[in-house]
This record gives structure tokens, C-alpha cells and sequence, in this order.
């Protein structure tokens, strides 16, 4: 008998969302005898958001298919869960099916936030979900190239969109508010302004440097300036899915669920969290890639210590710096110390660059890595995918 009391069967682990903290977790999990893994995502392919940059300006497509990166033992419904039973154990699907489980990862991650200014929800576009990204990349190739366009928000997303955009010859302007990358040290921010500017990108930043409307043909800031804007993309902030919500477990303000330090949730100890959309009351978080592969196999390991009845462990977060592309040709990496508080070192230019993509291409290479211990293609052909719910994608699967 497992620590679990589930007698000879295995212990069903549902896994919401797959993305970079999902798909770590469900592997992690499969590796376990006697651990059954269900990965619920609302798409057929996992989704490299780190490069949705790139795949707005057609130099990647930043789609990967689930068979490369996750588990051959690991069973992948692709549907949209749409409410969690904490009473019952079971996870209502948009597709009309339930999912019974003894034990929930919740990773749903993030996606763009509402802007909450007048006139952005009709007429701008988003670029930290796959469909948005799409549909950004339609609109330009449909745009002469010497429109203007104009990006909102000066965070990672914005920065390496606005570069990427500048580089194929577009009329850039990036809308900054305050500061120029205010994830930045104040150092760094110099190589970061320099690379811009050679790029032709028309940066404003300062307090009056705000977006107060959206038009279809313009934006408006908050001294006054109108701004001419054929194509205008929102990068300034993320929001999390609110299943967590309408399914009565507690929440932060930003809909996030509340957890321990073993990323269980406050409510229930069969959930356990990864990635953007949970947060640790005493020991918060950046959302971030970095984070979210961090807190995948931390949350497998949390159940996987549960199932053998032992004590869950305290989550320790290491992080390293961010690294950011400015075009193809150039990038910056900020480094940090390992409580993720920047400091001044950082490599610019095309080791910048060069750091950036290494750092992609390590990350996907993790996840198929994993995918490798966690069960082969073969056996994920000889036990099926349940025939799996199908539903409209939404924009809720994936991580920056």
C-alpha cells in the first residue's frame, strides 16, 4: 500500500496547464511507479513563450509538439478545464468530461493583462499568448511597413518586441512609462537605451509617459501628446486565469493561488501549485520561465513526498538574471543575485545575444530531457491518450 491509502491502484495526479511549470511537474511525476499523470492543456502543442517575440516577426514559430517534450507515460487530454471540485476530487472540462484525481497540479500560468485604458481592449494587440501573437504577426504582414507602431510597456516582453520589430526596418515607438526596462539596474538599462537607439526605436519614458487611450489610429498619453499608431501592442503586465476563483479556493488580489512554502494550496493539501498563477505568501516570486521550471518538479516532489508519507519540503527559489534578445543580432543579460534582486553586472552586444539563445535552447532541452526519463513515445502509443476532450484553444496555456 502506498502512503496515500489508494490500496494497489495508482495514484492519479492531474496536472492544469501546460506549459513550462506543467510539463516539468507531469514528467517528474511519470517517472514514479505507480503514479498515473493526466496533463490537461486547451491546445495539441506546447508553446514556447519565451520566444513569442519572435514568432510576431516570422524568425520563429515558438511551437513545439507535446510528443518532443512531454512523456510517453504521461496522458494528455487537450481540452480547458473549467472548474476544480476540491470536495469531490474532480476537474470539470469545457468539453463536457471530468477528470477524477488524488492529487492536483495547478499550473495555468498567465496571459495579457486588461488594460483598463480606454479604447486598448478593441484596438490593440498582445504578444504573451500563442493566438495573439498570430494575430499580431497577420496584422503586420497586412501593414505597410513604414506605418508607425507603437509598443506599451518597457518590461522583457516590450523591450525584445519593439527591438525585434525595429531590426526588420518598422517605425518603432516604445512607450515606456517611468523607466525604460524597470526590471533593470539603473546600468544596465544604458547598454539596453544604446541598442534602441541604434535601431531607430523612439523611446518615452518618464511620469508622464502613460497611455490614457487607444484609438484605432493613435494612442493618447497622459500629458497630452497624441501619437500616431497604425498597430499598437500592449506588453505591460500579465493576469492570471481566475479558475482558481471560481473554483472557491483562496486567492490574492491578482487572482493568484494563495500557497504554503511547499507550494500547497492554503485550502487543500491534495493542490499544489507551479508557475505565474500561485504565489507563496512568504516567499514571493518573479513570473518568469526561470521560476516556472524551478517550481515544476517542486511541486512533484511536494506530492511525490506526500504519497510516500513524508514531510513536505520548503521551496528554495535560485535565480539567475534575465536575459534579453534586441533583435537578432544583439541582447543584454542582466545577472542577479540568487534572491533575484539585480545587480550591475551584465554582457551586452552579440554575446548578449548569444547568452539569450543558449539560454532558449537549454530550457527546451530540459523539457525534452525530461520528457525522455518520464517514458518513451512507444509507451505513450501503447497506452493512448484516453481519447482526448477537444475544445477552443484560450489563451491561458504557456509561459513567457
Amino acid at each position: 500500500m502506498n502512503g496515500n491509502g489508494n490500496g494497489n491502484r495508482d495514484v492519479e495526479v492531474v496536472v492544469v496547464g501546460g506549459g513550462y511549470g506543467g510539463v516539468t511537474a507531469a514528467n517528474r511525476l511519470a517517472r514514479r511507479d505507480g503514479v498515473s499523470v493526466t496533463l490537461v492543456n486547451p491546445r495539441p502543442d506546447f508553446v514556447e513563450r519565451i520566444r513569442l517575440h519572435q514568432l510576431v516577426t516570422g524568425s520563429d514559430d515558438a511551437v513545439v509538439g507535446f510528443d518532443e517534450v512531454l512523456g510517453g507515460n504521461v496522458r494528455l487530454v487537450v481540452d480547458t478545464a473549467t472548474r476544480i471540485d476540491a470536495a469531490e476530487r474532480r476537474v470539470s472540462l469545457a468539453g463536457g468530461g471530468t477528470l477524477p484525481y488524488d492529487y492536483l497540479v495547478y499550473a495555468v500560468g498567465s496571459g495579457a493583462s486588461g488594460p483598463g485604458v480606454p479604447g486598448a481592449a478593441e484596438f490593440t494587440h498582445a504578444v504573451s499568448d500563442l493566438e495573439g501573437a498570430q494575430r499580431l504577426r497577420s496584422v503586420l504582414a497586412a501593414t505597410p511597413a513604414s506605418d508607425p507602431v507603437t509598443v506599451v510597456g518597457s518590461g522583457p516582453t516590450g523591450l525584445e518586441t519593439a527591438a525585434e520589430l525595429a531590426e526588420l526596418g518598422r517605425k518603432v515607438t516604445l512607450v515606456c512609462g517611468d523607466v525604460l526596462g524597470p526590471s533593470l539596474h539603473a546600468r544596465v538599462r544604458r547598454p539596453v537605451a544604446r541598442r534602441l537607439a541604434e535601431l531607430g526605436v523612439t523611446v518615452l519614458e518618464g511620469p508622464r509617459a502613460r497611455v490614457t487611450e487607444v484609438t484605432r489610429d493613435g494612442v493618447r498619453l497622459d500629458d497630452g501628446r497624441e501619437l500616431p499608431s497604425t498597430v499598437t501592442i500592449w506588453t505591460a503586465g500579465f493576469r492570471v486565469p481566475d479558475l482558481a476563483a471560481r473554483s472557491g479556493l483562496r486567492t490574492d488580489a491578482e487572482g493568484r493561488l494563495v500557497t504554503d512554502a511547499t507550494l500547497t494550496s492554503v485550502d487543500d493539501v491534495r493542490i499544489v501549485a507551479a508557475g505565474d498563477a500561485a504565489v507563496m505568501t512568504d516567499t514571493p516570486f518573479r513570473m518568469s520561465c526561470q521560476a516556472a521550471v524551478q517550481l515544476g518538479p517542486a511541486a512533484a516532489d511536494t506530492i511525490l513526498r506526500r504519497i510516500a508519507g513524508k514531510k513536505a519540503a520548503a521551496v528554495r527559489m535560485f535565480f539567475a538574471g534575465q536575459c534579453l534578445s534586441l533583435g537578432r543580432d544583439e541582447g543584454v543579460t542582466q545577472f542577479s543575485y540568487p534572491n533575484d534582486k539585480v545587480n550591475a553586472l551584465s554582457i551586452s552586444g552579440r554575446p548578449g545575444a548569444g547568452v539569450k539563445e543558449i539560454a532558449c535552447r537549454f530550457t527546451l532541452d530540459k523539457l525534452v530531457s525530461g520528457a525522455r526519463k518520464a517514458g518513451s513515445r512507444a509507451s505513450r502509443a501503447s497506452r493512448g491518450r484516453g481519447g482526448p476532450s477537444r475544445s477552443a484553444p484560450d489563451q491561458w496555456a504557456g509561459r513567457r
